[in-house]
C-alpha cells in the first residue's frame, strides 16, 4: 500500500512539473518612429522561435512580449530585432542594416525624428 501511494505521489508531482507555464513576459526598448517600424520590429520579433506575442508602441517605444523561455531568450529576440535594422536596449543594428531600411524610418536622423512628432 506504502508503494502504491508513492508511486501515486510521483506521478502527481511528475504530471505537475511537465505542466508549467514556460510562457515568459519582457518589455524592451526598440527605437523607431513610425507604423512601418512597427510593423517592421512586430514581424523580427515573431519570426523568433518561440515568441508568442510581440506588441511595441510607437510613442513609447516599448514592446512587449509573451516568449517560451524554453525555446528562446531575449538576446535571441534582440539580435533578431537588430537584424532587422532597428536598434534596442542591448544590441545596435549595423549600420549597412540600418542603411537599407525606409528613409521614413531613419530613428538615428534627428530630422526624421522630428517629422514624426505631434
Amino acid at each position: 500500500m506504502k508503494k502504491l501511494i508513492f508511486v501515486l505521489m510521483i506521478t502527481i508531482f511528475g504530471a505537475t512539473g511537465f505542466a508549467q507555464n514556460k510562457n515568459a513576459k519582457a518589455t524592451i526598448e526598440v527605437d523607431g518612429v513610425c507604423g512601418m517600424c512597427k510593423d517592421r520590429i512586430e514581424k523580427a520579433s515573431i519570426k523568433t522561435k518561440g515568441v508568442k506575442s510581440a506588441s511595441w508602441d510607437v510613442k513609447t517605444h516599448q514592446l512587449d512580449l509573451i516568449y517560451n523561455e524554453g525555446k528562446t531568450d531575449l538576446a535571441k529576440i534582440q539580435q533578431s530585432i537588430a537584424d532587422s535594422g532597428h536598434d534596442t536596449e542591448d544590441i545596435k543594428a549595423k549600420e549597412e542594416v540600418y542603411a537599407k531600411i525606409d528613409d521614413c524610418c531613419k530613428y538615428r536622423d534627428e530630422n526624421v525624428v522630428n517629422d514624426h512628432k505631434d
